[in-house]
């Protein structure tokens, strides 16, 4: 690790997985901005979609999501188990560049195989590229959290990109052709990829490829302290499913809502914003809130106040349930005016935004220090498959909307968010034990993780 390659601080191999990150997430936003959109549209309009229904949309959009997910954990049992991470992400890769190719012909049984090749490319390569990165740092480094920062950058713009350059092909010039572009996205994240894999040398390996030291440590049977935090972990998988079941409305229920109750008319300019654009407010906010929010939680431990994991988890919650009360506002306003302003939309991604990044990457980071050696990508895997489950849920409460209405949705998600945050904040002090103060994440308390350079992810 001494001897690899640097640039502007970090090793070059951050680059080459950042920019494979940014054009996989390009993808997958892309598609997911259009794809209720592509649904619900009419199959004999000039951009013909499949004519289905609100419910019927917002089902699918609930699996299809949950799925792309929940198959994290076989792509993390792929990687522990056989190839390893870096083959895996290519192989990942691979089905995903096929997959969108395939999205981009316009004929019912190739969306049905095209979403199938994402749900699997997906599952191989998200959750094996995010266990890479810390494999880039040896233990201690205080560089890591800024370099994956700078992987989290990665991410957004994105996802900011594929609202805006996908979404606008596929209004402008057809579904499919958004599909399309899509693909050729991730095919220049590939690309990068395979070029760049002469800086990712002994990152990923498989098992058998690594030290001996290190194969011992993966075939150690689970301490008594790592079986507790296993527990610890799953309850913070209920948390994930909780917020990620009230976030993805933002893909479903709230795209349908941007697309037909809310007035995107910017007078001055005679421009009709379109309705995918609002897909990248989020990854917008992202990327200028991510330091000021990272500070205020940073400032906080300088003065020796620092939070738990769980408490910023339980945080963010709260924070973003009160951003559907924006949504219930516009709501009100629709059934007066029988149109809704998009400020509306824009305050209650504002707060959702600061809701995600009290709660999202810290998640992230809290699942994979605790996670023992021998289950790294698994549970990695797990933790994505929770966020899969969380995204089947808000299918399951977009298709509820369009019966229970939805200023009574909006209102029920920011209440219930509000409340299930509260009782986690209640419950701190018993989970606390239970990870054996694994929440300071200083090294004294890691004693039972050893050889965790290669697996941390944050």
């Amino acid at each position: 690790m001494e001897n690899r390659k640097e640039l502007f601080g970090h090793p070059v191999g951050l680059y080459i997985l950042f920019f494979t990150e940014l054009w996989e997430r390009f993808s997958y936003y892309g598609m997911r901005a259009i794809l209720v959109l592509f649904l619900v549209a009419s199959s004999t309009g000039d951009n013909p979609g499949f004519g289905w229904t609100k419910v019927e949309a917002l089902g699918l959009y609930g699996i299809y999501t949950a799925l792309v997910y929940i198959a994290s954990i076989p792509g993390g049992i792929i990687a522990d188990k056989w190839l390893g991470q870096k083959k895996t992400v290519i192989v990942g890769g691979w089905l995903l560049v096929l997959g969108h190719s395939i999205l981009a012909i316009q004929a019912e049984w190739a969306f049905y195989a095209g979403i199938s090749f994402i749900i699997a490319g997906v599952g191989c390569l998200k959750p094996n590229i995010s266990t890479m990165v810390g494999g880039l740092y040896p233990k201690g480094d205080d560089r890591r959290d800024k370099g994956f920062t700078i992987f989290y950058i990665g991410i957004n713009v994105g996802a900011f990109l594929a609202g805006l350059m996908v979404g606008s092909v596929a209004i402008n010039y057809g579904w499919h052709f958004g599909f399309g572009l899509a693909g050729i996205g991730m095919a220049l994240g590939q690309i990068g990829f395979i070029f760049g894999l002469k800086y990712l040398k002994g990152i990923g390996e498989a098992t058998k490829a690594l030290p001996e030291a290190e194969r011992l440590a993966v075939n150690k049977p689970l301490t008594k302290v790592e079986k507790d935090r296993m527990i610890v972990m799953f309850i913070s998988f209920l948390m994930i499913i909780v917020f990620w079941g009230a976030f993805e409305q933002a893909g479903g229920l709230m795209n349908l809502y941007a697309s037909e109750k809310t007035n995107r008319m910017i007078t001055f300019l005679n421009f009709e914003v379109p309705a995918p654009w609002f897909q990248s407010v989020n990854s917008f906010f992202i990327m200028f809130l991510g330091s000021a929010i990272a500070g205020f939680w940073y400032t906080r431990k300088k003065k020796k106040k620092e939070a738990s994991s769980i408490f910023k988890m339980a945080i963010g919650i709260i924070i973003m349930g009160w951003g559907f009360l924006f949504m219930s506002a516009a709501s009100m306003q629709f059934q007066v005016n029988g149109s809704s302003a998009m400020y509306w939309l824009i305050l209650a991604y504002l707060f959702h935004t600061v809701g995600e990044l009290s709660a999202s990457p810290v998640a992230l980071s809290y699942v994979t220090k605790l996670a023992p050696m021998k289950y790294a990508s698994l549970m990695m895997g797990a933790y994505f498959a929770a966020t899969g489950m969380g995204n089947y849920v808000a299918g399951w409460v977009g298709e509820w909307s369009q019966s229970a209405g939805e200023l009574e949705i909006f209102t029920g998600i920011a209440i219930f968010c509000t409340l299930f945050g509260v009782l986690i904040i209640l419950c701190l002090k018993p989970l606390k034990r239970l990870a054996h103060g694994a929440e300071d994440f200083s090294d004294d308390t890691m004693s039972g993780l050893k050889n965790t350079e290669q697996i941390e992810t944050a």
